[in-house]
């Protein structure tokens, strides 16, 4: 709740931004508004002007550069919530065409410092000491400033040597005045201006609430110690100290880091630290920071991240957090897949599942849009994958379709993007959707959440067929994430697939493994029919769909090629030994889901069978009478739908099934398709 008890003051008091009491606040102060609105509109008019006369003669392109860049100086006179706000717009491709995008992510949230009696004062104020009482030691000037504080150097009467931040005199007033105006003039845009399609009022209530956040120093602390809780202990990382004695409001005492700059590459070099690891070490904690609890850095810049003297990566600021909830990381795992895996339909509906578009958004001229874009943006492989090319083709896209990007997700590109670009620094060849991929993999197959289930199982299967080279791209990429834990993925996939809910996929299993083991027997013994019958099912004879060639794949082959390449996969991935695989081959075994499955696995079998053989005798035109006493009424229409597709001729009862099928009669045991049939010879123990 605002603390609304200093609203007759000449401050404003509070703790988180809200909106109705800011207006109430500034209501009551028109020459305050006026006199700031005065100097904001003459600045940007001034702007606007040169874009109008641009347009006129015919120069907005070739001058959009360099309004670009005179953007960007403007919004860096006009102080810190500008830049703020440049820096959020370089994130959003809805509002932001992408010439200014790239300039504005240029912004540097720099400002010359403030004196420090101010800032001693502060000390005074918010921990009710004089500086030189609290620390043993503080430097004279800051070695920092920022736009919303700067730092000094301190050490404690403890020894300790630590950071010190202070804020920056009458910030909050200075926002929440330049926040009041802007909001009104996004009220009136969106009221007056067709072409302004996203709630411009809803995106600067949430950015301004992220920097009322930002300028609480005892959340932020707050945040350091949940990062650190859940991150801390990931191989590689390191998360500082926050002392809270001596931390308030506006003073905020952490422990100093010493260290690099991820961009300081020779001397990262120097100190024998291999740069791309320790960039990957950065990959790997924003994955779990996006998609595992949703609690994010939303701004990872080079100042922020620095390698410490052991190697270790240090995060700092802890101001601008973000958090992502569960249903929009999971939609994020999911919208990766799908993206790996070219199914831009399923993409398609992924963007309205994350909030990108209306439910009732008409999709068909957007998948189009979609596949042209991320076929070139993508490359012939995952290690082509940059996540900036695929930003900036993706922001044309939505500067032209009826896109909105939601403010937790412009925080997640900011993040990722400016993490990339600090990769593409230390190596120019990094992709940080290659690295990321095997992780998401992973998730994929080991995550027993039933929305991921679900994500799995749309992946797998395709109009009731298995897609074997996607789960093999699956298995080979998790196989590769540093997490990877081979007893876990393969007791997670065996619990979802024994389960009431993985009926489907163990009935699409049966299938695929009555085929397979036909594959291999024909191999041995031909099959009378048998390669005509599934040419198609197996996806030879065809060309392959396209969302059946991930980036990550392998060619068209038989399922059981892929069945012992999984196999190999495994074995790679797991080092699988007897003595890990045997207890828990056992307790499968044992399951009645396990006996189901290979009654089924023999039924399809024999359904199968004796389709063949109908087919060859229709085929022949051999009135051959065959044994069928013993079939179930469900395999005799499977066999006669078979039959009679294979030849017409074939007469048929009024139910669909093949006349006289149903008569315990004998086969004639000449018929050539029943001697050139190895499973026919076997099964059961009887010739067909």
């Amino acid at each position: 709740m605002a603390d609304k008890s200093k609203l007759n003051g000449s401050e404003i008091a509070l703790d988180r931004y809200d909106a109705e009491v800011i207006g109430q606040f500034y209501r009551r102060r028109p020459l305050q508004v006026w006199a700031r609105c005065f100097a904001i509109f003459s600045s940007l008019a001034f702007f606007f002007l040169s874009l109008w006369t641009d347009k006129k003669l015919g120069q907005a392109d070739r001058n959009a550069k360099k309004r670009a860049i005179q953007l960007r100086k403007l919004l860096t006179r006009l102080g810190p919530a500008f830049i703020k706000i440049g820096q959020a717009l370089s994130t959003r491709p809805d509002i932001v065409p992408p010439l200014y995008m790239d300039e504005l992510s240029q912004l540097q949230d720099q400002l010359p410092a403030f004196d420090n009696k101010t800032a001693f004062r502060f000390i005074r104020e918010e921990l009710g000491a004089d500086p030189t009482e609290v620390y043993a030691e503080i430097t004279a000037d800051p070695i920092a400033a920022a736009s919303l504080g700067q730092v000094y150097k301190a050490r404690l009467k403890t020894g300790e040597v630590v950071a010190v931040k202070v804020q920056r005199p009458d910030i909050k007033d200075g926002i929440a005045l330049d926040m009041y105006i802007l909001r009104g003039l996004a009220i009136w845009g969106k009221k007056n201006i067709k072409a302004i399609r996203s709630d411009l009022r809803a995106i600067l209530d949430e950015f301004a609430s992220r920097i009322f956040e930002e300028m609480d120093y005892v959340l932020e602390g707050q945040n350091a110690e949940k990062f650190e809780h859940l991150y801390g202990d990931l191989n590689g990382i390191y998360v500082p100290k926050i002392y809270w004695p001596y931390t308030a409001k506006r003073v905020l005492t952490m422990e100093w880091i010493d260290g690099l700059k991820l961009t300081d590459i020779e001397k990262i070099k120097q100190r024998g630290f291999d740069g791309r690891k320790i960039v990957e070490v950065g990959v790997q904690c924003s994955l779990r920071q996006l998609l595992d609890h949703g609690f994010f850095h939303a701004d990872p810049h080079p100042g922020n991240l620095l390698v410490k003297n052991d190697g270790k990566l240090a995060y700092l600021d802890f101001g601008m957090m973000s958090q992502v909830e569960a249903d929009r990381r999971f939609g994020l795992i999911e919208a990766i897949v799908h993206l790996v895996n070219r199914d831009f339909d399923a993409l398609s509906k992924d963007y309205v599942r994350l909030g990108f578009l209306d439910e009732d958004t008409n999709l068909q001229p957007i998948i189009p849009a979609l596949r042209n874009v991320f076929n070139e943006a993508l490359g012939a492989s995952v290690a082509d994958l940059n996540f900036k090319n695929i930003t900036d083709q993706l922001s044309q896209i939505m500067y032209d379709y009826p896109f909105r990007v939601p403010a937790y997700y412009a925080l997640i590109i900011r993040s990722l993007v400016t993490l990339e670009g600090i990769a593409l620094g230390v190596d120019p060849n990094f992709k940080v959707l290659a690295v990321a991929y095997p992780y998401v993999a992973n998730r994929l197959l080991s995550d027993p959440n039933p929305e991921l289930r679900d994500a799995l199982k749309g992946v797998l299967f395709r109009e009731g067929s298995f897609r074997w080279n996607r789960l093999e791209n699956l298995l080979r990429n998790a196989g590769d994430n540093q997490d990877y834990d081979f007893q876990e993925t393969i007791g997670q996939v065996t619990d979802f697939v024994l389960s009431p809910e993985g009926e489907f996929i163990r009935d699409r299993i049966a299938d695929e493994i009555a085929i397979g083991i036909e594959e291999a027997a024909a191999k041995r013994l031909p099959i009378p029919g048998f390669d005509d019958a599934n040419a198609n099912q197996n996806g030879q004879g065809t060309e392959p769909k396209e969302e059946d060639m991930p980036l990550i794949g392998t060619a068209t082959v038989s399922r059981w090629e892929h069945i012992t390449n999984i196999w190999s996969i495994l074995q790679n991935n797991g080092r699988i030994e007897p003595t890990e695989v045997l207890p828990m081959a056992g307790k499968i075994l044992l399951r009645p889901e396990t006996r189901q499955l290979g009654q089924r696995v023999v039924n399809q079998l024999a359904q199968r069978a004796l389709a063949r053989f109908i087919r060859e005798l229709a085929l022949k035109d051999e009135a051959e009478i065959v044994d069928l006493s013993n079939v179930d009424r469900q395999t005799l229409d499977a066999i006669a739908e078979q039959a009679q597709q294979s030849n017409p001729k074939i007469a048929t009862n009024g139910n669909g099934g093949v006349k006289n099928l149903s008569s315990p009669q004998l086969i004639n045991q000449k018929t050539p398709s029943a001697v050139g049939s190895p499973i026919s010879r076997q099964l059961n123990g009887r010739t067909w």
